[in-house]
């Protein structure tokens, strides 16, 4: 006997099986599942941190300068018609000798300055003292005198009763900073190797995850790989770029106002640059402090360079550079930047931004395949998805194109 349509609609068929809020709730408690199951298990995850620790920094180090030379050895493999592994090896061959140059010029002239700073610094800090004698001589600041002096004092007997731990704790720092260094000796020498043969397989890394996927999703997955990979090459080589032109303004503004140091805080000022928002604020501050040392109209000349760099970097430099090319509104790299540090710091800073247009890209193609076979969406949404995809896609390689 054939049952009737009644029958079959019954109550558990209309809030189970075919009920769209009861299938998103059930996904998300199994979500919620498997993120607590794997919070009990997380132990046997240790290893995998650690191999994690290990590998990343010399393979990070890798990747960005991959992004900064691939470009050059396409075109002289395109264009020159010159073979891959000669062009890698001419390209290596002409950053070693550039980096040498580099090292061999710079390194005396930093050094010079550095020593000047910590020749000229008891000048600076008995001018200072001068100053500050003389601001609080006036008699309406005698209390704020006394409280100063007796803070000083309170500094001094916890300064002496720390002496015995000194010792212990230089030990300890200073065995801090030789494994420190040991750790940056190897990246440095390991991300050489490294960087090699990403030049030399470039074109195999994404057939090798292509080849591991489902036929009806390699096409789908070639693309979000091509995507990820321009959008990290856009943001790296647009950083570095701006920081660079950031530190040459910091350099030239520094020598025109006659701030000493000018190369050393340049050199941080790009360096900081590299911190999204902030970056640029950070490496004022040394530059205010010694300008402080010297006299209040070197801090306005000091404040002047800042806000020029600033508006040749936000109007000229990062809009010709940089662009939007990572598709984020202000408010959402802001958020991510608080999140990223909070969670992370400095590391969580710089690399929170390119994370975070990984992960879009990835959850918008899976939301987007959603919207395809689901049947929430109406034809038009569905439609002016599609477009959207197709004109990623087409952006995307002309982008590789070139």
């Amino acid at each position: 006997m054939k049952e009737t349509p009644e029958r079959k609609k019954s109550w558990f068929y209309k809030w189970f099986l075919n009920n769209q809020l009861t299938v998103v709730l059930i996904n998300i408690f199994l979500v919620f599942l498997i993120i607590f199951l794997f919070s009990k298990i997380s132990f046997v995850f240790k290893p995998v941190d650690q191999i994690l620790g290990i590998t990343m920094p010399p393979v990070i180090l890798a990747l960005v300068l991959y992004y900064l030379i691939n470009p050059l050895i396409n075109v002289l493999e395109s264009k020159f018609h010159v073979n891959r592994i000669l062009s890698i090896t001419f390209v290596f061959i002409i950053i070693l000798a550039l980096l040498i140059w580099g090292v061999m010029s710079l390194i005396p002239f930093v050094q010079s300055q550095v020593d000047s700073l910590v020749k000229n610094w008891p000048q600076y800090w008995n001018s200072l003292n001068k100053s500050l004698q003389n601001m609080f001589s006036d008699p309406k600041l005698h209390l704020v005198k006394e409280r100063l002096v007796e803070t000083n004092a309170s500094v001094t007997k916890s300064f002496e009763k720390s002496m015995d731990q000194i010792l212990p704790q230089t030990m300890n720092n200073i065995s801090s900073a030789v494994s420190v260094l040991t750790n940056v000796v190897i990246i440095l020498m390991t991300a050489p190797f490294i960087l090699f043969f990403m030049l030399k397989d470039d074109k195999k890394f994404k057939e090798s995850i292509i080849k591991f996927m489902p036929d009806r999703i390699k096409t789908s997955v070639g693309d979000m790989l091509s995507e990820i990979s321009q959008s990290l090459s856009s943001y790296i080589t647009g950083q570095l770029t701006v920081a660079f032109w950031v530190a040459v303004m910091f350099f030239v503004g520094y020598l025109i106002i006659g701030q000493r140091y000018a190369l050393i805080l340049g050199i941080v000022a790009g360096i900081l640059n590299l911190i999204p928002y902030i970056g640029s604020t950070l490496a004022l501050v040394p530059s205010l402090v010694i300008a402080a040392f010297i006299a209040p109209s070197m801090v306005l000349k000091v404040l002047i360079v800042f806000a020029v760099e600033q508006t040749v970097e936000t109007r000229v430099i990062s809009p010709i550079i940089v662009g939007n090319k990572m598709q984020m509104h202000p408010v959402t790299t802001i958020l991510v930047l608080l999140v990223s540090a909070g969670m992370y710091g400095l590391i969580g800073m710089i690399a929170g931004i390119p994370i975070f247009a990984i992960l879009k890209i990835i959850f918008t193609r899976i939301f987007n395949w959603f919207k395809r076979n689901s049947t929430w969406y109406t034809e038009e949404e569905l439609l002016e998805t599609k477009e959207v995809d197709e004109a990623e896609d087409t952006n995307n390689s002309e982008k590789v194109h070139k």
